[in-house]
């Protein structure tokens, strides 16, 4: 059995995929494979499944949305009734969440051991596991509380896989992608740093230096600071030369661990 949450709630066996009917019910099974095993209490899903105004009648139909679910997926996943909630085992089950936590892992681990290539394969496995924003389907108190992390650290892997393709020469085909990236995140320093590097190395100079003053004045004017470490340091690059293939440019302290599993 297959569940998904990196796009719409999906559950699939052999092949077939499984309708789950029902936005309460949809959320109800999210919750607990983002919990993993642990116990979510009723008030936890109470909040997740109503928010601040539950009906009168929460335990009987909280009941009732397990006892549905139970029916639809079969005996391969198992819903505990413990006293303080419920918890899901999944078996040998596949959880996408899971997945792209584990190869994210591993990517960020061979890219700060210097092994780019391995770093940048794992890294297109683990976000070629999404298939939209995540979570779709589900109540917005859901979404609100699990979504964040999710989203970042998914952008953790895509910034740390376009280091990696830079550290391997692919420059080139980088650029119109960085240039996407940061006209849709024009706060992310480590975006603007690598969207640099990239101009720089295709011998567009003036325009990488152009992207660090916009940047330095967006975020002083967005957010009253100056440019980070990263970015600072790949302006300096710029300027002497360092940006080369053949030169370790400039990167953060550490690279993000982007554990995120809930």
């Amino acid at each position: 059995m297959e569940f998904g949450i990196l796009g719409p709630l999906r559950v699939r066996t052999d092949g077939r995929e499984i309708p789950i009917p029902g936005r309460k019910q949809r959320t109800l099974l999210a919750a607990l494979l983002l919990a993993r095993g642990d116990v979510l209490s009723d008030e936890r899903l109470t909040t997740l499944l109503w928010g601040q105004r539950p009906p009168a009648t929460v335990s009987a139909q909280l009941y009732t949305y397990v006892s549905r679910l139970r029916q639809r997926l079969g005996p391969a996943v198992e819903f505990v009734r413990e006293p303080a909630g419920y918890r899901l085992g999944t078996g040998d089950a596949l959880f996408d969440a899971a997945e792209f936590h584990r190869l994210s892992r591993s990517g960020h681990t061979a890219l700060r051991e210097g092994c780019p290539d391995r770093a940048a394969q794992l890294l297109r496995a683990a976000l070629g596991l999404w298939r939209g924003p995540s979570l779709g389907g589900v109540t917005d108190h859901l979404r609100d509380a699990e979504t964040p992390q999710l989203d970042e650290a998914r952008m953790a892997a895509l910034e740390s896989r376009l280091e990696a393709e830079l550290a391997l020469g692919e420059h080139r085909q980088l650029v119109a992608e960085l240039t996407g990236l940061v006209a849709q995140y024009p706060l992310r320093e480590r975006l603007r740093a690598q969207w640099m590097t990239a101009l720089y190395r295709c011998e567009r100079q003036a325009e990488a230096l152009a992207v660090y003053h916009e940047g330095r004045r967006l975020l002083a004017e967005e957010l009253g600071v100056d440019p980070g470490a990263t970015l600072t340091a790949t302006h300096r690059a710029v300027l002497n030369g360092g940006l080369r293939l053949d030169e370790l440019w400039s990167r953060p302290a550490a690279l993000p661990d982007a554990t995120g599993a809930p």
